[in-house]
């Protein structure tokens, strides 16, 4: 459901500047799209982490699965997920709203991307960066961390194992999850590592993969 909301967020408009040949948008709407950009972003974020602790049980302690990942559980993650992942967006959202833009509003991106907005401004954005690099560090690496940790685990009980259908089996079980941590951590970091008066053509390709092809 996070990855269709996700997609959702960017494609449509895309598509519509495709065919009505207009690449414009409303400020509220460029700040709205950024706020749900992000939103959406942070919530597969923690689901990916989610997800590396639902394999971490069914391998290291399935027969504790049914208890530890409960629907009880389930609820709550998502629920603080929910309150979290709505807190940072806002912050954003509101702090982009008291910058001021230069003449040239021309945004070199195919959606209204934080850092490709940053760059327009005319204002001091180091309050910007600020919370950028220090709350949105913690939240975007404290699950990478996390499954980081997840998958060490994981694959020291895989080496474990005695039986090579075993290990198949469970590698098996990881592989797309992996393929996709991979795929959406090394583009977001590439990206949300560098200052935003640095941010290319290259970042924008970038952000199509984690924000588009890893949904």
């Amino acid at each position: 459901c996070v990855d269709i909301c996700f997609t959702s967020v960017t494609i449509p408009k895309m598509l519509l500047n495709i065919q009505t040949q207009s690449q414009s948008i409303p400020y509220v709407g460029c700040l709205t799209q950024m706020y749900f950009l992000i939103l959406f972003l942070e919530l597969d974020n923690v689901l990916l982490a989610v997800m590396a602790y639902d394999r971490f049980v069914a391998i290291c302690h399935p027969l504790h699965y049914t208890i530890t990942m409960s629907p009880k559980f389930c609820i709550t993650v998502v629920s603080v997920a929910l309150i979290i992942t709505n807190i940072y967006p806002l912050i954003h959202t509101l702090l982009m709203d008291t910058l001021s833009f230069c003449a040239s509003v021309r945004i070199h991106h195919i959606f209204c991307e934080l850092y490709a907005l940053l760059k327009l401004s005319c204002s001091d954005i180091h309050i910007n960066e600020l919370v950028v690099y220090t709350l949105g560090s913690c939240l975007f690496v404290a699950p990478f961390l996390f499954i980081s940790v997840s998958y060490m685990h994981i694959f020291s009980a895989i080496l474990r194992l005695h039986s090579s259908q075993s290990k198949l089996k469970a590698f098996s079980t990881c592989s797309s999850h992996l393929a996709v941590v991979s795929l959406f951590y090394g583009t977001l970091f590439g990206v949300c590592l560098r200052p935003s008066s640095s941010y290319t053509i290259e970042d924008s390709v970038a952000t199509v993969l984690y924000a588009v092809v890893a949904p």
